[in-house]
């Protein structure tokens, strides 16, 4: 929790990538939340891919979607007496192509999202013979149907998009290059950083982009809260 909140009320959600790394062990990426005054709801899922599908590590009536829907949000209502489109969304690895999917679903929910190396051509590891994977999707073909490329709307997308991948990443960058490139051709507005090397995974890679996700997050809410007043 910030030592003084924002004064407009806003609060991050920070959806975990599959490692389940907690943010609360990275002091160094929590401090720039902490700049802003931004509040952060960490919710835990384990490996669900932050799908729509059940996934029984998390749960076995309720899926990762429905549980930020239903409970998340509310939660944060009661709580912080926040709720959309005061919220910005942000995710890392697989919770970054979460995070993009929810905002391609929802974009009134979460007209805010950041991903940071977004694990966004998940499908491929079904091949490889994950076993939640397999257990949610069955084929990879099903799950790249339900991939965040495959959700956006051409006349309907989160008004604030940001997403980076470090280009040695050789297992995620192409995803990211692939949706930067639909993005383009269908004039939908948004950032990115494809470019920016760092040659660290997870967290090493994170931080380094933790100061240009977490503004983003921080000045595009403010642009939000000037275009509803």
């Amino acid at each position: 929790m910030p030592r003084e909140l924002n004064a407009n009320g806003y609060v991050a959600i920070y959806l975990h990538d599959e490692h389940l790394n907690k943010l609360s062990d990275q002091p160094s990426f929590v401090e720039h939340f902490d700049r802003y005054g931004l509040p952060i709801v960490a919710p835990m899922t384990q490996r669900s891919w932050w799908s729509d599908r059940i996934c029984t590590e998390f749960d076995s009536q309720l899926t990762t979607e429905s549980f930020l829907l239903d409970y998340v949000i509310p939660f944060i209502q009661k709580r912080f007496n926040a709720a959309p489109p005061s919220l910005g969304l942000l995710g890392t690895g697989m919770g970054g192509q979460g995070a993009l999917r929810f905002a391609y679903k929802y974009p009134d929910i979460f007209p805010v999202v950041v991903a940071i190396s977004p694990a966004i051509d998940y499908h491929l590891r079904i091949d490889e013979g994950d076993d939640v994977l397999c257990q949610l999707y069955g084929d990879t073909e099903t799950a790249r149907q339900d991939t965040a490329t495959l959700h956006i709307h051409p006349l309907n997308w989160p008004r604030h998009q940001f997403f980076c991948s470090d280009p040695t990443n050789h297992h995620w960058h192409e995803g990211a290059e692939r949706l930067r490139m639909k993005l383009q051709s269908l004039g939908v507005p948004h950032e990115s950083d494809l470019d920016t090397v760092v040659r660290g995974r997870g967290f090493t890679y994170y931080i380094k982009m933790a100061e240009v996700a977490v503004g983003f997050i921080a000045e595009r809410l403010d642009r939000e809260q000037m275009r509803i007043a």
